[in-house]
């Protein structure tokens, strides 16, 4: 057999691969067989360092190519394209029309409905006025409508914000012995939430995020829900005085220590209200069509009780209600931003951890609703426009705020088509508090614990947890982390513990990543782990291994020491079936997406611990960036020639032909 080599070159005159031919002399009878090619390792096209840089920085801050519109237009156009791009209203708004306005009338009607019983109860939740819950739902979703680019996200107050703004707050101010200090902190907190947001949005860095996993947030869901749930009790049970912590233990200590108090009338209210909105929420879930029974349960709910009450207003002392709220719209609180003093840490903190869940929220929510009516959001543009709307609500007497998973479900079933649903809503809003107001004189505190407790339950998926048990037992474990830290240590730290256990899993894949064995596919040219596919077969002489990840410094040392440990053992199990002895060790380098130069050297000393056992390493399908770095390296000239290839097979097939001699 003859083999003849030679290069080829790229278009920009660099040479890019070695293209091997390989002659086979013919037999007795047989006509000569046509030359095969084997195309050995490219590398790819010469860039300067700072194209690189900047295509790295562009995949990294800007992977959607948000510039792209722009691109070879007119100035008028330019402008035009701007507008649509900063504010996502004046690119439906020409083609709105009058069949469009229809079904977001009644979408945001039906959302109000459950908006302002949920606004006053999670104002509660988070140890704030109920008056500021209203609030909340009035001035943010207006914002939303104009900066925000998801046409069925509800926008207004939801339970995880509320439960970590009232339970962080209340461990360094309590809520009723000093209420103008706490709703200070509250608006404080709340604008450094939008400021956190926003500048999520414009420097681009909405992948910080990703950090909480969904492992992780299917925990501390849960666990808010419990403990908010059981929070709850307090209203249900017609308790006076209760503890301000949000463990369970001291909880359900504070319920049983105060037995004295309970009330049988709240009680029986309470489990009345509470079986009927479970199952009008439950009706809503078997019946997708039935979705305004769920979604007028709560007010409906709100106004019976309401009227009970007023029946018994002689013998009011039976039941907690909300009392007088005041009419009329937002007042300014810019005023009231907390700034200065031994507290401002503190609302810091709140803002940080509230903005991150709620912009988790809002952001999942939007994505989820996007792809069921399949259209695109823009994460960016929601980050700031959340941000900006928390940033505009603090100075407007609101609380942080964010799209609600219940009422953009309510939204999108009740058929909303734009985000003018969430302008019907406010307008709703505005009348209750111009006119409406005194209604709620009368209001109980136990309907409104009712319609959290209907609310968060929702959050708790068992099922998610189950299916995470049965696919990753790392992710369940990071689930349960932040599960019991919620429930038995604090919020913010629960959230802390599952945080760093999901940052624990990446650590773990990166530094002891995946290694296997592979062998071939008979009758193919596919080659597949032995240990996944039965039918795969070694191939005698050789010793084929995958890595699973990028090399760098902190998997180098694994990496090098594992390949050799492969070959120990593959040593003594072809020792112990008498098998042809290993003359090649090819390593498959597909999944390397990327190495260093620790990585590299790794590779260098792997082939001098190789070379002194009289084999020969050969490394198959590394990317183009890799390829590079090891050639710019010097790591391809310590190479013989035959030592890179473009896939597996090829390197088999040249290998083995190559150590038969000419004849």
């Amino acid at each position: 057999m003859k083999i003849n080599s030679s290069r080829v070159e790229d278009l920009s005159g660099h040479e890019a691969c070695e293209k091997v031919t390989v002659n086979v002399p013919p037999e007795d009878g047989v006509t000569p067989a046509a030359p095969s090619e084997v195309h050995k390792v490219c590398l790819p096209p010469h860039k300067t360092t700072w194209e690189k840089l900047s295509q790295r920085l562009g995949e990294i801050f800007f992977p959607d190519d948000p510039f792209h519109r722009f691109r070879n237009q007119t100035p008028a156009r330019r402008f035009l394209l701007g507008l649509q791009f900063f504010f996502p209203i004046f690119e439906w708004a020409p083609n709105y029309t009058l069949k469009l306005l229809r079904s977001d009338i009644i979408a945001g009607l039906t959302i109000a409905s459950l908006s302002i019983p949920q606004g006053i109860s999670y104002a509660k939740l988070a140890n704030l006025p109920p008056i500021i819950g209203l609030y909340s739902s009035f001035v943010p979703p207006l914002i939303y409508s104009v900066l925000g680019s998801s046409r069925n996200l509800s926008v207004g107050p939801v339970s995880i914000a509320s439960l970590v703004m009232g339970t962080t707050l209340s461990e360094v101010v309590h809520h009723e012995k000093n209420p103008t200090l706490y709703i200070k902190l509250a608006f404080t907190a709340t604008f450094v939430a939008g400021i956190f947001q926003a500048s999520l949005g414009v420097f681009r860095l909405g992948f910080l995020i990703d950090f909480l996993s969904k492992a992780t947030l299917l925990g501390f869901m849960a666990g808010a829900a419990v403990i908010v749930s059981l929070q709850q009790l307090k209203g249900l049970l017609g308790i006076v005085h209760f503890t301000n912590q949000m463990q369970i233990i001291p909880v359900l200590t504070s319920v049983f220590h105060h037995k004295d108090e309970w009330s049988w009338q709240t009680v029986v209210m309470g489990v009345s209200f509470l079986i009927v909105l479970l199952t009008a929420r439950q009706i809503g879930i078997w019946k997708p069509k039935l979705f305004w029974v769920s979604a007028a349960a709560p007010l409906l709910s709100v106004i019976l009780s309401t009227a009970i009450v007023s029946l018994f207003k002689e013998k009011a002392n039976m039941f907690q209600t909300i009392g007088q709220l005041p009419k009329g719209i937002n007042p300014p609180s810019i005023n009231m931003l907390y700034f200065h003093g031994p507290y401002v840490s503190h609302a810091i903190k709140t803002g940080i951890i509230a903005g991150v869940l709620s912009l988790t929220e809002g952001i999942a929510v939007g994505r989820t609703f996007a792809t069921l009516n399949n259209y695109q959001i823009d994460g960016n543009k929601e980050m700031m426009a959340i941000g900006l709307m928390n940033m505009a609500g603090c100075c407007a007497s609101c609380y942080v705020t964010t799209g609600s998973f219940s009422r953009s479900a309510v939204n999108n079933n009740a058929g909303g088509q734009t985000a003018v649903s969430n302008i019907v809503m406010a307008t709703a809003v505005l009348i209750t508090l111009l006119f409406l107001m005194p209604l709620f004189y009368y209001t109980p505190n136990v309907i409104l614990a009712a319609i959290i407790i209907t609310a968060v339950i929702g959050l708790i998926d068992y099922k998610a947890a189950l299916q995470l048990w049965k696919v990753d037992k790392l992710d369940f474990f990071a689930c349960m982390c932040s599960f019991f830290g919620v429930l038995f240590i604090s919020v913010p730290i629960g959230l802390g513990i599952a945080v760093s256990v999901s940052i624990l899993k990446i650590l773990l894949h990166v530094t002891r990543p995946n290694t296997h064995v592979l062998g071939n596919i008979p009758g193919t040219h596919v080659y597949e782990s032995i240990g996944r596919y039965r039918t795969a077969t070694r191939i005698p002489t050789f010793l084929v291994l995958s890595v699973e990840s990028p090399i760098y410094f902190a998997n180098s040392t694994y990496i090098q020491e594992r390949v050799l440990r492969w070959i120990r053992e593959e040593e003594e199990r072809i020792t112990a079936n008498k098998e042809s002895a290993i003359k090649c060790v090819i390593l498959d380098m597909t999944a390397v997406t990327a190495i260093d130069t620790s990585g590299i050297d790794t590779i260098h000393e792997l082939r001098k611990a190789l070379e002194r056992k009289s084999l020969k390493l050969v490394l198959t399908s590394p990317v183009g960036s890799v390829a590079e770095k090891m050639h710019k390296s010097g790591t391809l000239e310590a190479f013989e020639s035959n030592a890179f290839y473009m896939t597996v097979a090829e390197a088999v097939s040249d290998i083995s032909t190559s150590y038969i001699p000419e004849p």
